[in-house]
């Protein structure tokens, strides 16, 4: 099992002036310790017009402070979005190649196509063409890396023939993953040898139902350039501290807040008949059951893994049963506040991840 850390960049109202300055730097602060407390990852996503949400909305510019605060780290892009109205597909494989670079081949490229109206309509792309668009996108990203010149007449983006510089420094390529909601998109991402990142609310015993059959089908897969990334990360919000009830107090109203949240933006989509969002409107019902449900049994569950050690890893052994390889900690949520997230990293990588590296050993 191993162990990365998700940042939004959310808060939530009511804010202070300096309050947007002061959490990009917290959240530097944080990556670093959790550099030297021994996570793996650190995955930034991209949102837009997500106000309170997600703030995160240049990843590529943070990723490279990131790479100059840590030095074991892997910094992935959770994720980059490729419609390319988002990103032209040329910059996007420049900005990955620099950043592995500078990070000293340590980028993970987590591709994505955007799951709410107001990001894609802000933008101006048709929610029906999303899909396409990432999957031509997906498919000629690595080209540009692996093929000098390189080409392309497509549907939605073409060049001419030239050479795209800088190359990165992992051969052939940085491993690419596809953010998976919906059991379609785990099979998707099997038949393309793509990692999934599972970033959705739910019990941990849910997810075999949607990994069995990835395993299965990325067998067969058929990558663009010959690289497979077998791997399955699941997602939770995480607060690890001394006390399980202080831990609860605290963690507890951030969990429900993110929910509720998620659930509003995600809510958008209802009355709305969308090829390639239909299972946007079970997320959606998903995430308002939680935010109303009970805490403990919300804990109990494995759908938070909020307390002390003993409790974290309980909750952990119920994803690592469940077949993930990696567990991403949503920490930085609502407005815990910064000291206690650095406890929570700092306890975590004193006495949870020990335990999963001693038992894998």
């Amino acid at each position: 099992m191993k162990f990365g850390l998700l940042y939004e960049l959310e808060y939530a109202r009511p804010w202070h002036r300096g309050w947007e300055a002061a959490l990009f730097h917290q959240a530097l602060e944080q990556i670093a310790l959790a550099d030297r407390a021994g996570f793996d990852y650190v995955w930034q996503v991209e949102h837009h017009f997500l106000s309170e949400y997600s703030h995160s909305s240049a990843p590529e510019v943070f990723l490279g402070a990131v790479s100059q605060r840590t030095s074991r780290i892997r910094l992935g892009h959770g994720v980059v979005l490729l419609p390319p109205a988002y990103n032209n597909p040329i910059r996007v494989a420049e900005r990955i190649a620099t950043l592995d670079i500078l990070s000293g081949g340590r980028v993970e490229f987590g591709t994505g196509r955007s799951g709410t109206p107001i990001e894609l309509e802000g933008f101006g792309i048709s929610p029906a063409d999303s899909k396409a668009m990432w999957e031509e996108a997906v498919q000629i990203i690595p080209r540009m890396w692996t093929e000098d010149p390189f080409s392309y007449e497509g549907r939605f983006f073409s060049m001419p023939p030239r050479s795209i510089v800088p190359k990165p420094v992992q051969q052939p390529h940085p491993p690419m993953w596809v953010a998976a909601a919906s059991p379609q998109t785990f099979l998707d991402a099997a038949a393309r040898g793509l990692g999934v990142l599972c970033f959705i609310i739910g019990q941990p015993r849910d997810l075999p139902a949607r990994i069995d059959p990835y395993r299965a089908a990325i067998r067969h897969a058929r990558p663009v350039a010959g690289l497979v990334n077998n791997q399955v990360a699941g997602f939770t919000v995480t607060l690890c501290l001394d006390d399980d009830a202080e831990a609860r107090r605290v963690g507890g109203p951030a969990a429900l807040w993110y929910t509720s949240m998620l659930s509003t933006i995600l809510g958008d989509w209802r009355g709305r008949s969308v090829a390639g969002y239909e299972y946007y409107g079970a997320l959606n019902s998903a995430a308002q059951r939680q935010s109303a449900a009970n805490m403990g049994t919300l804990i109990d569950n494995g759908v938070f893994c909020i307390g002390d050690p003993a409790t974290c890893i309980r909750i952990i052994e119920q994803y690592q049963a469940a077949g993930v390889d990696q567990l991403i900690c949503f920490m930085q949520a609502g407005r815990i506040p910064h000291a206690t997230i650095m406890r929570s990293i700092e306890l975590f990588g004193e006495r949870v991840i020990p335990h999963f590296r001693s038992v894998r050993s």
